[in-house]
């Protein structure tokens, strides 16, 4: 099964989702309202393998407005994620034990 954490209102995430849905079967998560735990986010860095702040959006206004910093740590970023989604990078595609964010979407495409 393959999963994509989806913002319909961003284009690269619905052109990710497009290339996704070509390989089959998806599962769209609205992550905006779905309410993503802590280790949800946290289990799907480890499938990224990158650092949390590698799967934020920084430039929002929410990220200086909660007082964060890109050098805060893995904890407090994920715990800031799960508190004000918007901070997510989107779109992410999970396939299995992979996991990839769809900047640009053609960058899913490994993982499938």
């Amino acid at each position: 099964m393959i999963t994509i954490w989806h913002n319909p209102r961003c284009s690269k995430s619905r052109q990710t989702l497009a290339l996704v849905e070509e390989k089959g079967a998806v599962e769209v998560v609205k992550y905006l309202e779905a309410k993503l735990s802590e280790s949800d986010i946290t289990a799907v860095r480890d499938l990224l393998g990158m650092k949390a702040i590698d799967m934020m959006r920084p430039k929002e206004p929410e990220f200086s407005a909660l007082g964060l910093s890109k050098s805060d740590d893995d904890k407090t970023l994920i715990s800031a994620m799960a508190k004000c989604p918007k901070l997510i990078e989107r779109p992410i595609v999970i396939a299995g034990n992979k996991a990839a964010i769809g900047r640009p979407p053609e960058a899913v495409l490994e993982i499938l």
